[in-house]
């Protein structure tokens, strides 16, 4: 791509304003340019155009105050980003029936295609597994535009680092990962990030990137499996495994803290291993054996706290059945709203299964998103805490106090350890 062919205006168009585009959006005007948030979710899009942010990461103050500017458009109409000089695509990327669905990024990059000009960059920040920004997103983008990568426009990826409700690591300040198909896309897109976070990091190719996030989170994924599967087997040892984990995290180097809990949630990590796992299987023919036994210890998390919920109503003479239980918390992270592939979810099915009388507490989480799931949100406080058989605690929120649960609640199953050290009736995972 020849220097005239440059990008020459600070116009950008995100395509998806969920939890990872939104933040890229509104950072991206305060760092003074111009940008087309694009959304086919007419609601959200609704939303956020009155200034209601649906991502606790963006205040409602910080949203209105971008809006303000004049510089950020929120729009389901794909015709509004014409004449772009970059473009980033931050859609979803789920799996269907064990498969990478990479539709969202495919009507993204046609959708781009059509109005992509000479000059303009291209950047995919889904989470995918490694060859998609060169073997699917080039090629459709050149199909779409008539016009050639590398030489008339610039591509790239740049894997999303989002940790949604870290107060200490935002978007601006996590190290960024860059990479292009050339060295002048990645020039483009490393000259991008720059001016909207504080560090870079350039790899020397998009499968590279991919990878990067693909590893990111597998090692979150086995560790976490790890300490799940010795949270089921520390009772036959006869072993407190919480206790066993702070005295090992006193370890200064070879060691990093992971603890238990009902499973894991959120888009990455039950996702994004299986995305490596598939991709290693179909380009090799061999089965990525830690990701497998991780998704099978992760998956089989609910499974196992129901089963110790089972059995701690059995010691108190109760059947799960037409027990009242609470739950404390339906997202899958703590101060956080966002519920995708939440473990308590799935807690929450297999006791309904058995005839449990649910209902849930969640301060993040809107009663609206939960439609279809059959569960009731109240709100948390004493009296909820009071009128339950049993309260089962999923989620650590810090507006959950574990004093007051502890004084409160006359039976508790604790699967996140909040409770430690304190007096209740109950267990703790």
């Amino acid at each position: 791509m020849s220097e005239r062919t440059q990008p020459v205006s600070n116009r950008l168009v995100v395509v998806g304003q969920g939890y990872v585009g939104l933040p890229l959006a509104v950072r991206a005007v305060e760092q003074g340019f111009d940008v087309i948030g694009l959304d086919l979710d007419e609601e959200r899009i609704t939303r956020i155009g009155a200034g209601d942010s649906p991502v606790e990461d963006i205040t409602h103050a910080r949203l209105q105050a971008a809006l303000a500017t004049g510089r950020y458009r929120p729009t389901t109409d794909a015709g509004d980003g014409a004449g772009f000089a970059i473009a980033v695509i931050s859609v979803p990327t789920p799996l269907r029936e064990g498969a990478p669905d990479l539709s969202f990024i495919e009507t993204a990059a046609r959708s781009l295609g059509a109005h992509l000009t000479a000059g303009a960059c291209v950047i995919l920040e889904s989470t995918t597994y490694p060859g998609t920004t060169q073997e699917l997103v080039g090629p459709l983008l050149e199909a779409a535009s008539g016009l050639t990568v590398g030489t008339d426009f610039a591509l790239g990826y740049s894997p999303e680092r989002i940790d949604p409700g870290n107060p200490t690591w935002r978007f601006e300040n996590t190290p960024k990962v860059v990479s292009g198909v050339d060295d002048n896309s990645l020039r483009v897109v490393q000259g991008f990030y720059d001016q909207i976070v504080e560090r870079t990091v350039a790899v020397s190719s998009p499968k590279e990137a991919e990878l990067v996030k693909l590893l990111e989170n597998t090692f979150r994924h086995v560790n976490i499996a790890l300490v799940n599967e010795l949270a089921m087997f520390a009772g036959d040892l006869g072993v407190d495994i919480w206790s066993a984990i702070d005295a090992a995290s006193t370890k200064p180097f070879g060691y990093m803290r992971f603890t238990p809990g009902p499973g894991v949630g959120g888009h990455c990590l039950p996702v994004d291993p299986s995305y490596l796992s598939w991709s290693v299987r179909r380009r090799s023919g061999h089965a990525f054996r830690f990701v497998e036994l991780a998704n099978d210890v992760n998956e089989h998390m609910p499974d196992y706290v129901v089963q110790r919920i089972i059995g701690l109503l059995n010691r108190h003479g109760r059947a799960v059945q037409g027990t009242r239980i609470l739950l404390l918390g339906v997202a899958y992270k703590a101060a956080t709203s966002d519920w995708r592939e939440s473990p308590s979810v799935a807690v929450a099915e297999r006791l309904a299964a058995l005839g449990a009388d649910l209902q849930a507490c969640d301060p993040h989480v809107p009663e609206a998103n939960l439609a279809g799931l059959g569960l009731s949100l109240v709100p948390y406080g004493p009296d909820a805490l009071a009128a339950a058989d049993l309260v089962v605690l999923l989620v650590d929120h810090p507006a959950f106090d574990p004093d007051e649960i502890c004084r409160t609640a006359s039976l508790v199953f604790d699967a996140k350890g909040m409770l430690r050290g304190r007096e209740f009736s109950g267990e703790i995972l």
